[in-house]
């Protein structure tokens, strides 16, 4: 449904907080002019060179290198093979390489002065506002009703890829404003007028975008965007009035996704998509305090706080963090690490400030792959640049009722022993998985009862055959799959009577998984994961219930004539062996302590099956293949099954 822009926004946790000083015509007299609206960039002082020495030498290295090269060329047969083939990368990838260039190009501008580099800056500006669209093709709704494999220039989709470019632009522009007009006057005014056309009228146009989250389906788009135009018409909108306008509809969309998150600062999209979501959300609010000279300050607000924390309960140790939906459990590393470090200092959160210096590693404090704005906050922001290295928190024990997500490992402040993570929620999260019940179990920090993560995104990834892709399958999660049966998709499908409780040598965490299947006559699964630190043991029990009748009369393991068999899976990923019945070994990746598996023999018959590997998203986490042991139990009204995970000396 479309609706007018004139209706009310339910007020969230900003708009709450600060009340009339966020109306439009409160924003426009605290709004300073757009010179001096986003934060002053000194990149030639002496102190930044040897404060950022390590980035400026990579950034020049990589821009000297290809200075004097073609610039990447996204074409119409990249874009086109979207829609003939699925395949995503060909066009983005181009995309992205374009964009990385032009933000060395503006650093090295910037910090030289030569005019060389404004040249190269120039170039790279004037292929992007020549570029067909700055949609990605897989988000692009006009060939769809066009009955077309190309964009239509006239009809501009304001996507992930659209903001992202219009606040490039608006960086640059605030960055090299004055070089450009010396060097290439007429570069701006393009700059306001492909921006304008293709993100701010539409932001303001139209309210059936469906990432702006009137529906209540708010997720990781509604900041990333709304900062982005926040960045883009902070800068580049001169009338007071429409400047206002648009600052206060980007910070209802961010106001509607906080509302969104769960008061713990949980995120049910997991750690990787937190810096696509919440951090976005952090730096939108960090350029809005600049832009209002700290009138609208939200570190005060609760679910601001708790969300800075996310980031280190989730990490299990080193690379290696506990994913959730589309996330992968070795993330890439390279993150805006100043954003978090900045927002933790700022808050008071010496464990969310110590996660994000322990990856304040010697080398560089930023990377062009950040995108322009992260980049040049990264390299002016003096604390960061100073930061030295810390040790990560690894707290003992979390419980995020939000996203029912708990986590627990053997010693704070240590990632060796055993850590246990265990997930209720629901089969419609964001980025979902149908994987309600599902445990991982780590050791030394590393995952060896895993979550695959996810392949690279195709055409399938978000469309209706999105569950016959297997990483997305309760089949390949560590849950039961019941009679055949697997979990369904939906918020239907869900977990009941989930609790959780940590006396300091027990954390155990017991839930139903019965509501999750469509499994006929299952009235209840009960799964009970518990962390024993005293005995330095996991074990997971699954105890099941079906409706009436009496057991069948089959083999002590085994399903009844003509009924599919009910099977518990777990995931692995290192080396596997299987010495005897009811006993498996696996020694992990990296290097960590050897893991033994254990069950009744009497309860179970086993089956280890293998999955080779062969996306770069997967097999650049778990190497060339995961194996899957499979648990198959009599098929009885009523049963049990014990598992037990043990460091092996």
């Amino acid at each position: 449904m479309v609706m007018s822009h004139t209706q009310l926004h339910t007020p969230g946790p900003l708009l709450a907080a600060w009340g009339s000083a966020a109306t439009v015509d409160a924003v426009e007299r605290q709004l300073l002019p757009p010179p001096d609206a986003l934060p002053t960039l000194d990149l030639g002082g002496a102190d930044w060179h040897r404060s950022a020495a390590s980035t400026l030498s990579m950034l020049s290295a990589e821009a000297e290198a290809e200075r004097g090269t073609p610039w990447p060329q996204p074409l119409a047969s990249h874009y086109a093979r979207y829609f003939r083939d699925g395949v995503r990368t060909a066009h983005e990838d181009r995309v992205f390489a374009r964009q990385h260039r032009l933000t060395r190009a503006v650093v090295m501008a910037a910090v030289t002065g030569e005019d060389a580099w404004v040249d190269e800056a120039a170039d790279g500006v004037v292929l992007l506002c020549e570029q067909s669209s700055w949609c990605w093709a897989a988000h692009d709704h006009s060939p769809r009703k066009n009955g077309t494999v190309l964009p239509d220039p006239d009809d501009p989709h304001l996507d992930l890829g659209a903001g992202e470019v219009a606040a490039q632009l608006a960086w640059a522009d605030h960055t090299l404003g004055t070089a450009f007009d010396h060097h290439v006057p007429g570069l701006r005014a393009r700059i306001r007028r492909e921006v304008e056309q293709r993100v701010l009228a539409p932001f303001l146009q139209r309210d059936d975008w469906h990432w702006l989250g009137w529906d209540g389906n708010v997720h990781n788009w509604c900041p990333w965007i709304c900062g982005n135009v926040l960045v883009a018409g902070l800068r580049l909108i001169d009338d007071e009035h429409r400047r206002a306008r648009v600052v206060v509809r980007a910070l209802e969309g961010v106001d509607r996704y906080l509302a969104a998150l769960p008061t713990d600062g949980s995120v049910d999209e997991g750690y990787e998509y937190w810096w696509n979501g919440a951090c976005r959300a952090l730096e939108a609010l960090d350029v809005l305090a600049y832009a209002t000279s700290g009138a609208l300050d939200a570190t005060r607000v609760p679910t601001v706080r708790e969300t800075i924390a996310f980031p280190h309960r989730m990490h299990l140790g080193g690379e290696w963090y506990l994913n959730l939906a589309d996330a992968r459990a070795r993330p890439p590393g390279n993150q805006p690490w100043h954003v978090l470090h900045r927002w933790a200092l700022r808050i008071g959160n010496e464990e969310a400030a110590r996660h994000a210096a322990s990856h304040r590693v010697p080398g560089p404090a930023a990377y062009a792959e950040y995108g322009l704005g992260r980049l040049l906050g990264a390299l002016t922001d003096a604390d960061w640049l100073d930061a030295e290295p810390a040790s990560p928190p690894l707290v003992a024990s979390v419980w995020l009722p939000g996203t029912q997500v708990s986590l627990a490992r053997e010693t704070a402040g240590s990632p060796r022993g055993l850590t246990l993570a265990v997930k209720g929620g629901h089969n419609d999260e964001n980025h979902n998985h149908n994987d309600v019940g599902s445990v991982v179990v780590a050791v030394d920090g590393v995952p060896v009862l895993i979550d695959a993560g996810r392949p690279t995104y195709t055409a399938q990834t978000f469309s209706p055959d999105r569950y016959s892709i297997w990483t997305m399958q309760s089949s390949w999660h560590n849950v039961p799959e019941v009679r055949g049966t697997p979990q369904s998709q939906g918020r239907a499908f869900h977990a009941r009577d989930m609790t959780r409780v940590d006396d300091g040598r027990l954390d155990q965490v017991r839930l139903d998984l019965s509501a999750a299947y469509p499994a006929t006559g299952l009235e209840r699964w009960w799964r009970t994961a518990t962390l024993d630190r005293h005995s330095q043991r996991v074990t997971i029990e699954d105890a099941w219930t079906f409706a009436g009748g009496e057991m069948s009369r089959t083999s002590p393991v085994g399903a009844a004539e003509g009924q599919a068999p009910t099977v518990v899976h777990y995931l692995l990923a290192g080396d596997v062996e299987t010495p005897a019945p009811g006993r498996l070994v696996i020694r992990p990746l990296g290097g960590a302590r050897t893991i033994l598996l254990t069950w009744d023999p009497a309860h179970a018959t086993s089956h280890v099956s293998t999955a080779e590997l062969h996306d770069p998203m997967l097999t650049g986490v778990w190497g060339k293949r995961v194996r899957r042991l499979e648990l198959r139990v009599p098929d009885d009204v009523q049963g049990t099954l014990v598992i037990t995970a043990e460091v092996r000396a």
